[in-house]
């Protein structure tokens, strides 16, 4: 199968890469500095930048699954606009280059959305994303997921190191909201499925989520205990979440363009729609448990872990 890959050097995308090529597929990766895709697994570079529609139609050439891992959040350069406009701008510029190619289908990877209330602007820019791409293709594939557990997940390391350094552990009125977050491994196995197997007829969009739902509380302190150190917990009747980012941010050592829009969507409950991702493309999902413990080893094979 001929398959475009876009982020095919971020967390995600730089994961999945090695897995499709292990199935025999023709990878292609649109980046706007090819020489950093070095990935030995795909077959070509096109150079190009979806934000401003470069290389799309020559990226898109002949393809039959292109899967969109672009979100622009933390990376938005003065005077290019907020990142909502820019992830609008280059969703919309996609999907008519995919149309135009005639791309069989789409697949893209966003976030859980309350089921109640209003999202916040990160989980709403990732929904108008997904609205622009299942208009894409016939069989276009939008995946909404949680918070994703994996050495790469930059969610996952600013909780690592956020428990790490600080010595009480001070957990704002959010902490009671509940969610269910998903094993990093889990997540590949989804999108691997979702572009390959003969499950999909139509648009479709589905929820990807771990067997466990936790609290903010219960996954802070979990990942608390795995780290093999004690952090007593402070309950705040209060959210505050400009400063409480900006903080966070600082103390984890993060950029707070990518954290404050990520904490603004602790409001309140992100719990999927239903279970039927799971069955529907045959993924076998890790536990909580599971998914810390392996996300640690592996960051620990790569960088050190005060903590432990």
């Amino acid at each position: 199968m001929q398959i475009l890959v876009t982020g095919a050097t971020g967390a995600v995308g730089a994961e999945l890469v090695p897995r499709l090529a292990r199935d025999g597929h023709t990878l292609r990766a649109l980046a706007r500095t090819p020489s950093r895709v070095t990935a030995p697994e795909i077959d070509q570079v096109v150079e190009g930048d979806a934000v401003t529609g470069a290389g799309l139609d020559a990226a898109l050439d002949g393809i039959e699954v292109a899967y969109f891992l672009i979100h622009s959040m933390e990376t938005v350069p003065d005077g290019a606009g907020t990142f909502a406009e820019r992830d609008r701008q280059a969703a919309a510029l996609f999907a008519e280059a995919a149309r135009r190619a005639g791309v069989r289908r789409v697949v893209y990877l966003g976030g859980l959305v309350p089921r109640e209330g209003r999202a916040s602007p990160h989980l709403a820019s990732r929904l108008e994303v997904e609205d622009l791409l299942l208009g894409a293709a016939p069989e276009a594939v939008a995946m909404r997921a949680s918070i994703v557990i994996g050495a790469r997940s930059r969610s996952f390391r600013f909780l690592v190191r956020l428990v790490e350094r600080v010595p009480v552990m001070a957990l704002p009125a959010w902490r009671a909201n509940r969610t269910q977050p998903i094993d990093a491994r889990d997540v590949l196995a989804f999108l691997v499925a979702a572009g390959t197997s003969d499950v999909v007829d139509g648009p479709v969009s589905v929820d990807i989520a771990g067997p466990d739902v936790l609290t903010y509380a219960e996954l802070i302190e979990r990942i608390r205990d795995a780290l093999l150190i004690g952090r007593p917990r402070l309950d705040l009747p209060i959210t505050m979440t400009p400063v409480a980012s900006r903080v966070a941010a600082a103390i984890a050592g993060e950029d707070h363009e990518l954290i404050g829009p990520l904490m603004e969507g602790l409001s309140g409950d992100l719990l999927p729609r239903d279970d039927r991702a799971a069955g529907l493309f045959g993924v076998r999902l890790h536990t909580f448990g599971a998914a810390v413990d392996r996300a640690l080893r592996d960051l620990e094979a790569t960088e050190e872990l005060a903590a432990r």
